[in-house]
């Protein structure tokens, strides 16, 4: 039972860790050497959504279908789809890139006045998974990171293209879509900061 536990684990690992892909598309790493401090924007326009022609009609399902059930739950949904934005998916990505520099060597915030360089994050795909109990799956993202000077942002010093970066719960407790949402932001910040601790040299 111990060996059949193992090799599950092994198995979730070995697809979690080739699930989520990245392609540098402009500038280099490298460039990020010696920054301390980055700015934080998030832009999720143009959002695509599986199996819809876009965000709205995306929310325009699930409201319905949701309010054919239970009146007012549409609404809800539609509310909380916009808020977790800034109440869970934002924090989850600071707290997780800012805890891989135990030192504080290196920081990302929202209106971070004080730096004179800034990272955006623009999510272009997103899937929120599911988990009705017998059956789950996660939610992923794709998203671009754009690291700009904040007084020329239009020449990026690194841009890079993330793919399907995966989130979901411990022991798959995670009924909230937000939160198995947050975790792929968790996961794309814990990947983005690796990179720059092993090549921003």
């Amino acid at each position: 039972m111990k060996k059949q536990l193992t090799i599950m684990f092994v198995l979730i690992s070995t697809t979690l860790l080739f699930a989520q892909k990245s392609k540098v598309n402009e500038g280099s790493f490298k460039n990020l050497k010696g920054i301390t401090e980055f700015n934080l924007v998030f832009d999720y326009t143009d959002v695509q959504i599986p199996k819809y022609k876009s965000e709205e009609e995306f929310l325009k399902d699930k409201v319905k279908k949701r309010n054919d059930k239970e009146p007012g739950t549409g609404e809800a949904f539609k509310k909380s789809w916009f808020d977790d934005r800034e109440e869970q998916y934002e924090p989850k990505f600071i707290e997780s890139f800012n805890k891989r520099f135990d030192d504080g060597e290196v920081k990302v915030d929202s209106d971070l006045d004080s730096a004179e360089y800034t990272v955006k994050v623009h999510t272009t795909g997103l899937y929120a998974g599911y988990n009705v109990g017998i059956s789950r799956k996660n939610a992923w993202i794709n998203a671009v990171i754009t690291v700009y000077k904040n007084d020329n942002p239009d020449k990026a010093i690194l841009k890079v293209t993330y793919t399907k970066a995966e989130g979901g719960g411990a022991m798959g407790y995670d009924f909230d879509s937000g939160y198995r949402i947050s975790e792929c932001y968790a996961k794309l910040a814990k990947t983005f900061a690796k990179t720059i601790i092993k090549k921003a040299k």
